[in-house]
Protein backbone atom coordinates (compact mmCIF):
# COMPACT_ATOMS: atom_id res chain seq x y z
CA UNK A 1 0.00 0.00 0.00
CA UNK A 2 1.27 3.40 -0.94
CA UNK A 3 -0.28 6.53 0.54
CA UNK A 4 0.34 10.13 -0.40
CA UNK A 5 -1.39 12.27 2.25
CA UNK A 6 -2.03 16.00 2.18
CA UNK A 7 -3.33 18.30 4.90
CA UNK A 8 -5.40 20.47 2.59
CA UNK A 9 -7.03 23.86 2.93
CA UNK A 10 -9.41 22.59 0.26
CA UNK A 11 -9.69 19.85 -2.34
CA UNK A 12 -11.85 20.15 -5.46
CA UNK A 13 -12.44 17.29 -7.88
CA UNK A 14 -14.55 16.60 -10.93
CA UNK A 15 -14.94 13.36 -12.84
CA UNK A 16 -13.18 13.53 -16.18
CA UNK A 17 -13.05 10.15 -17.93
CA UNK A 18 -13.61 6.50 -17.06
CA UNK A 19 -10.61 4.22 -16.72
CA UNK A 20 -12.59 1.07 -15.87
CA UNK A 21 -15.32 -0.05 -18.26
CA UNK A 22 -17.51 -1.69 -15.60
CA UNK A 23 -17.92 1.31 -13.26
CA UNK A 24 -21.12 3.37 -13.43
CA UNK A 25 -21.25 6.64 -15.34
CA UNK A 26 -20.63 9.53 -12.98
CA UNK A 27 -20.49 13.24 -13.58
CA UNK A 28 -19.62 14.73 -10.23
CA UNK A 29 -17.74 17.68 -8.85
CA UNK A 30 -17.26 18.65 -5.25
CA UNK A 31 -15.10 20.75 -2.97
CA UNK A 32 -14.20 19.76 0.58
CA UNK A 33 -12.55 22.33 2.88
CA UNK A 34 -10.06 21.52 5.64
CA UNK A 35 -9.46 17.87 4.79
CA UNK A 36 -6.88 15.16 4.89
CA UNK A 37 -6.63 14.10 1.24
CA UNK A 38 -5.45 10.53 0.80
CA UNK A 39 -4.10 9.44 -2.57
CA UNK A 40 -3.90 5.67 -2.23
CA UNK A 41 -2.50 2.86 -4.34
CA UNK A 42 -3.42 -0.70 -3.37
CA UNK A 43 -0.71 -3.15 -4.42
CA UNK A 44 -1.09 -6.84 -5.35
CA UNK A 45 0.60 -7.98 -2.12
CA UNK A 46 -1.97 -6.00 -0.09
CA UNK A 47 -4.61 -8.59 -0.95
CA UNK A 48 -2.92 -11.03 1.47
CA UNK A 49 -2.12 -8.52 4.24
CA UNK A 50 -4.81 -8.86 6.95
CA UNK A 51 -3.43 -6.04 9.15
CA UNK A 52 -3.26 -3.48 6.38
CA UNK A 53 -6.64 -1.87 6.99
CA UNK A 54 -5.81 -1.05 10.62
CA UNK A 55 -2.41 0.40 9.66
CA UNK A 56 -3.99 2.67 7.04
CA UNK A 57 -6.66 3.92 9.47
CA UNK A 58 -4.04 4.62 12.17
CA UNK A 59 -1.87 6.61 9.74
CA UNK A 60 -4.83 8.65 8.51
CA UNK A 61 -6.07 9.43 12.03
CA UNK A 62 -2.57 10.33 13.23
CA UNK A 63 -1.98 12.85 10.46
CA UNK A 64 -5.53 14.25 10.48
CA UNK A 65 -5.32 14.82 14.24
CA UNK A 66 -2.08 16.80 13.89
CA UNK A 67 -4.18 19.62 12.40
CA UNK A 68 -7.57 18.72 13.92
CA UNK A 69 -9.03 17.68 10.54
CA UNK A 70 -12.29 15.70 10.58
CA UNK A 71 -12.82 15.59 6.79
CA UNK A 72 -11.09 12.84 4.80
CA UNK A 73 -11.10 12.47 1.01
CA UNK A 74 -9.92 9.28 -0.69
CA UNK A 75 -8.63 9.42 -4.24
CA UNK A 76 -7.54 6.20 -5.95
CA UNK A 77 -4.18 7.05 -7.51
CA UNK A 78 -2.64 3.99 -9.12
CA UNK A 79 0.56 5.78 -10.09
CA UNK A 80 2.57 5.23 -6.90
CA UNK A 81 3.83 1.69 -7.59
CA UNK A 82 4.27 -0.79 -10.42
CA UNK A 83 2.39 -3.46 -8.44
CA UNK A 84 -1.38 -3.08 -8.55
CA UNK A 85 -4.15 -4.91 -6.69
CA UNK A 86 -7.33 -5.91 -8.47
CA UNK A 87 -9.89 -3.13 -8.83
CA UNK A 88 -12.37 -5.22 -6.82
CA UNK A 89 -9.98 -5.49 -3.89
CA UNK A 90 -9.04 -1.80 -4.02
CA UNK A 91 -12.69 -0.70 -4.09
CA UNK A 92 -13.62 -3.06 -1.26
CA UNK A 93 -10.70 -1.84 0.87
CA UNK A 94 -11.64 1.75 0.19
CA UNK A 95 -15.22 1.12 1.30
CA UNK A 96 -14.07 -0.58 4.51
CA UNK A 97 -11.70 2.31 5.30
CA UNK A 98 -14.54 4.76 4.65
CA UNK A 99 -16.82 2.86 7.04
CA UNK A 100 -14.22 2.61 9.80
CA UNK A 101 -13.41 6.31 9.67
CA UNK A 102 -17.08 7.31 9.49
CA UNK A 103 -17.81 5.15 12.55
CA UNK A 104 -15.18 7.08 14.53
CA UNK A 105 -16.45 10.58 13.77
CA UNK A 106 -14.82 11.50 10.46
CA UNK A 107 -16.68 12.74 7.40
CA UNK A 108 -15.44 10.79 4.40
CA UNK A 109 -15.67 11.38 0.65
CA UNK A 110 -14.49 9.21 -2.21
CA UNK A 111 -13.67 10.56 -5.64
CA UNK A 112 -15.23 8.39 -8.38
CA UNK A 113 -13.42 5.05 -8.41
CA UNK A 114 -12.28 3.99 -11.87
CA UNK A 115 -12.09 7.56 -13.19
CA UNK A 116 -9.48 10.10 -14.01
CA UNK A 117 -10.45 13.28 -12.21
CA UNK A 118 -9.65 16.92 -12.57
CA UNK A 119 -8.59 18.34 -9.23
CA UNK A 120 -7.41 21.44 -7.47
CA UNK A 121 -5.50 20.89 -4.25
CA UNK A 122 -4.50 23.67 -1.82
CA UNK A 123 -2.04 22.23 0.71
CA UNK A 124 -0.60 23.80 3.86
CA UNK A 125 3.08 24.75 3.67
CA UNK A 126 4.69 22.92 6.57
CA UNK A 127 6.52 19.65 5.94
CA UNK A 128 3.97 17.52 7.84
CA UNK A 129 1.26 18.68 5.42
CA UNK A 130 2.72 16.38 2.76
CA UNK A 131 3.45 12.79 3.78
CA UNK A 132 4.28 9.64 1.79
CA UNK A 133 3.78 6.24 3.46
CA UNK A 134 4.60 2.76 2.22
CA UNK A 135 2.78 0.17 4.34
Amino acid sequence: MKLLLFQAKRFYWASFSKTLADVPEQEVSETVPEALVVFFHAEAEDESNPGLETKVVKNIKWLANKRGLKNVVFHSFTHLSESTASPEFAQSLLNRLDERLTNTGYRVWQTPFGYFCEWDLAVYGDSLAKVFKSL
